[in-house]
């Protein structure tokens, strides 16, 4: 088998990927049937409240992410998966109900999008940190690549799919795929071997939040990383909206080309997993290259003429983003502590995901105010200037260079500057 799918040999990580790729693609298909949803059945084209949605998702996450790290760390991740799992499942079910029966109302959605957000919350942390228990240590950044590329892999297949059943048959069996997908992951977490899992070492202290949130201050490559992906999360990553406004819009089109639009996204991100799985080790060169990279596409994607172009620029645009989240997620995951690791991955989620709630509604607002093209432009424009805060803070500042080398093993000596 190739080093990029070397953590597939493994059978828990095999059993796992194989229910998280089910499970995702009905997930992709749910995420775009309640898109259409919320814009052409329960309102007038608001992008507001399409913002709205997607900022109630996320809303609990800041809160309880840092609380349901702690109990990550004492908690064993399988059983809590399967809590996590189900409660998911039943939420989907849910909205599927309300919306076969035709009594689905705007305000359902809101309530529904943030029992996901609280079970969202506990699910993160668990499944992210439950890859260090799955695999070896050494294959930690190809198994979290190949994470992403089953998430992504979904993405491909499920919005597209999700655009064809809603113009054939309606919102309703989409939203029944993704209710009844929760199975396959359910039941790959039943037939996990408990006893071939790598298990971490007992935590330090009391377990606390505070002790989480202690160790990440008091390490400025943490907080470097953090900073980046607090931008891209809240400003830059709001395609859920970004794209149904503009295949509504702005192009005219209907369920089928907006689903289309997600699955070219999805050869982006797709392609972004598997260079990561093949990657090895992170660098900050990587993650800050493609932040800017990111940047400069997505201002392109927002100006483009035609749907056909808009839809090419979606490629790249994936493909960096995924870039940076998966060089920032193994970054952080290879570099803490294990028996810290529950709560900074909680702490991780709580920003990079924890700042849907202020940006999507902001995004949303952008795009009534000003127009849909605004919503790219907007977050294209806030991860440039991040970027460019980073990339000069870490030219100028040589000394924060040379104590992050010191404290980070990873390979930041790329940005050492010749004399």
């Amino acid at each position: 088998m190739s080093r990029t799918f070397a953590s597939l040999r493994i059978f828990n990580y095999r059993c796992f990927a194989i229910g998280a790729l089910a499970s995702n693609i009905g997930t992709w298909m749910a995420r775009t049937a309640q898109d259409w949803l919320v814009l052409t059945e329960l309102t007038d084209y608001s992008s507001t409240a399409l913002g709205i949605v997607t900022g109630l998702q996320f809303l609990p996450i800041p809160l309880l992410a840092p609380y349901a790290g702690a109990i990550t760390d004492r908690m064993s991740k399988v059983r809590l998966l399967k809590i996590t799992q189900a409660a998911l499942a039943l939420n989907a079910l849910a909205l599927f109900i309300l919306v076969a029966t035709g009594t689905a109302e705007l305000w359902h959605v809101y309530v529904l999008a943030v029992v996901q957000g609280l079970a969202v919350s506990f699910d993160n942390p668990a499944r992210q940190t439950f890859v260090n228990e799955l695999v070896p240590h050494e294959l930690v950044p190809n198994a979290v690549g190949l994470n992403s590329a089953s998430f992504n892999s979904a993405r491909l297949f499920g919005p597209a799919l999700a655009g064809i059943v809603i113009g054939v048959w309606g919102v309703a069996p989409a939203m029944a795929v993704n209710a009844a997908s929760f199975g396959a992951v359910l039941l790959s977490l039943f037939l996990i071997r408990q006893h071939e899992l790598e298990f971490s070492p007992p935590r330090t202290g009391r377990g606390t939040v505070a002790e989480g949130i202690a160790y990440v201050r008091a390490r400025p490559d943490l907080l470097l990383i953090f900073l980046v992906i607090f931008m891209l999360g809240t400003f830059g990553m709001n395609f859920q909206i970004t794209m149904a406004l503009m295949a509504t819009t702005v192009y005219g089109k209907g369920a089928e080309e907006f689903g289309l639009l997600g699955s070219f996204m999805a050869i982006g991100t797709l392609a972004g997993a598997l260079l990561a799985a093949r990657r090895g080790k992170p660098r900050l060169r990587v993650l800050l290259g493609g932040l800017g990279a990111f940047s400069v596409v997505t201002f392109l994607a927002g100006l483009s003429p035609s749907y056909t172009l808009f839809a090419v620029l979606l490629i790249p645009c994936g493909l960096f983003a995924l870039t940076v989240m998966t060089t920032a997620n193994s970054t952080v995951q290879l570099s803490t502590e294990p028996q810290f690791r529950g709560r900074v991955m909680a702490l991780y989620t709580a920003i990079f995901l924890g700042g849907t709630p202020l940006g999507a509604p902001i995004i949303g607002w952008v795009g009534d105010a000003f127009g849909p093209r605004w919503t790219l432009l907007a977050g294209a424009i806030a991860c440039g200037i991040t970027f460019l805060a980073v990339g000069w803070f870490l030219v100028s500042r040589r000394h924060l260079r040379a104590r992050l080398r010191w404290r980070w093993p990873l390979r930041l000596e790329v940005w050492r500057t010749k004399d």
